[in-house]
């Protein structure tokens, strides 16, 4: 019969090296990390069709709500729900950057599984922003358009 053995009590465990051996860098300041954080926002720009379209969606929407005088209230609602939207395909694309790289070239059900609702949840986004813009733009525009005939 073998007997189970328990683990130690946590004041007796071994201590865990400070020194960190991942194949990562950690940021040496708060700047560094701006710039990590820039160069993914960078990527997705030079490298996704669908962020370069939300952000020029996101810019058209903030501007247009500027130009028609909405509220600081409402644009910062238009800007919250586009920033979420540009937040979540930048999550897309880091989602779907690992699964390739786990992956690799093979097919995997699970793998799609996880590209697929990442890519969901940024359409849910992009469709309660349009939402939004739509109910905050659209009666101030329709105004200034009809008091020009």
């Amino acid at each position: 019969m073998s007997q189970q053995v328990s683990p130690p009590p946590p004041n007796q465990l071994p201590l865990v090296s400070k020194q960190r051996e991942f194949s990562w860098q950690v940021a040496a300041n708060l700047l560094v990390s701006f710039k990590y954080a820039w160069a993914g926002i960078t990527y997705s720009f030079q490298t996704q069709r669908n962020f370069r379209i939300h952000v020029s969606f996101c810019a058209l929407a903030i501007a247009l709500s500027i130009f028609l005088h909405l509220s600081p209230v409402e644009i910062a609602v238009i800007g919250i729900t586009s920033g979420l939207v540009l937040a979540l395909e930048l999550l897309n694309t880091a989602i779907e950057s690992l699964v390739d790289l786990t992956v690799k070239q093979t097919y995997h059900d699970l793998a799609k599984i996880a590209k697929d609702c990442a890519a969901g949840a940024v359409l849910v986004s992009a469709l309660v922003a349009i939402l939004v813009a739509a109910t905050l733009l659209l009666p101030p525009l329709v105004a200034l358009i009809m008091s020009n005939f």
